[in-house]
């Protein structure tokens, strides 16, 4: 089959939870001998040609790069070229780009369009009130042209159905089994050392939490700066802006009394492996999820994972003693402090038990061939109904 993948900003994946599902998923389908195209942005990829990576087509075409526009300009044109050029598939990834779901359906009726609903994105608070209702109506077209409609949680499935009386496909992000190349220290460089750092790996945008973070780290800090445990520990924050200057800036001055809030901007790659391998910990403060794929990620490197207690996450994390409240910074850290005074064994067998569920429940090894059967019998659904029309 001709695959053609739209919505993501691009890949290989820089940053983006949504690409790296692409990513993961596009070289996967490739292996499996299916044609696959990534359709792509310039500014994210810094490349200026179309080019092949693992098999797969990397296809950039323009997009007006502002904050309302940037995704939607894009997926037009990346639609439009997928019609004409006659692929079987339109795998669109992302609420806001499945707005244009309706164009493939109507006008190049013999192509199985599909959507992926990743998160809820109009509870993100960059989004004035004018996005927020275009990013409402966005989900709702999701749940309505698509062929079929695949939900990354058990939550968003509830949701799709509670709201739009849809029945999606229930396939959850993928996880990798990553190696780390222990001959090349990458955390040294951000002043960190193995197991005395927390880590939090997220686009800095206010619905994510950092701000409650850094405040309970601070406060931490400040109660306990006696404390051996807490003296040494550092708090890396690993992200950047996206639209969200003035926010991170505001971060920034929030952790600048604090020699020990590292900001690392965006990692990818190694780095960014062993930003998870070596931490004490990944924090997810965040306030609004889809499936979160730094939870997941950080879960592979048998990682322990202190989250807030919102739906998604229990989805993931079973021991509620690894759960807080959101938007709490005084329960924040009073969690930081029990876990800090955890046993090592207490840490590692909680490291140990969230690697195993995503080793059993979450890896793409698994995950792939659910998505592969969905295009497959898209199409030989859609071929029959195209085959009685044209009769």
């Amino acid at each position: 089959m001709r695959i053609a993948v739209i919505g993501q900003k691009g890949i290989p994946a820089i940053h983006g939870g949504v690409e790296r599902h692409v990513h993961d998923l596009a070289l996967r389908l490739a292996k499996n001998n299916q044609e696959v195209i990534v359709y792509a942005r310039k500014w994210y990829t810094k490349k200026d040609q179309d080019f092949s990576f693992a098999g797969v087509l990397i296809k950039h075409l323009p997009s007006l790069h502002t904050k309302h526009f940037d995704a939607i300009s894009h997926t037009l044109f990346s639609t439009l070229h997928a019609m004409v050029n006659k692929v079987d598939v339109i795998h669109y990834h992302g609420i806001g780009p499945s707005l244009l779901a309706w164009i493939p359906r109507l006008f190049s009726r013999h192509i199985l369009v599909i959507s992926t609903f990743h998160s809820i994105d109009r509870y993100d608070q960059k989004w004035n009130a004018l996005a927020k209702m275009i990013l409402r109506l966005a989900e709702r077209c999701a749940c309505t042209f698509p062929h079929k409609t695949i939900t990354i949680s058990k939550e968003l499935k509830k949701y799709c159905l509670n709201e739009f009386y849809k029945e999606t496909t229930y396939i959850p992000n993928g996880i990798e089994s990553y190696k780390i190349d222990n001959t090349i220290n990458k955390i040294a460089e951000f002043g960190l050392k193995k197991n005395e750092y927390l880590v939090m790996v997220s686009r800095l945008i206010p619905t994510k939490g950092a701000h409650i973070l850094i405040e309970a780290f601070n406060n931490l800090k400040k109660n306990h700066s006696d404390n051996n445990l807490v003296k040494n520990l550092k708090l890396a924050i690993v992200g950047g802006s996206v639209y969200t200057n003035d926010y991170v800036k505001s971060l920034h001055q929030l952790g600048a009394s604090n020699n020990d809030v590292i900001f690392t901007d965006f990692r990818s790659d190694q780095t960014l492996h062993q930003l998870y391998a070596h931490s004490l910990a990944l924090v997810h403060p965040s306030f609004n999820e889809g499936l979160p794929l730094t939870v997941l990620e950080a879960m592979s490197f048998s990682k322990p994972v202190l989250a807030t207690n919102i739906v998604e996450h229990q989805e993931l994390i079973n021991d509620k003693n690894f759960l807080f409240k959101e938007n709490n910074v005084l329960d924040l850290e009073t969690m930081l402090w029990k876990f800090l005074n955890m046993t090592k064994e207490e840490q590692r067998l909680a490291g140990k038990i969230n690697k195993k569920k995503v080793e059993k429940q979450y890896h793409w090894d698994n995950i792939v061939p659910q998505i592969i059967e969905i295009y497959e019998e898209g199409e030989r659904k859609n071929v029959l109904i195209t085959a009685e029309a044209i009769s």
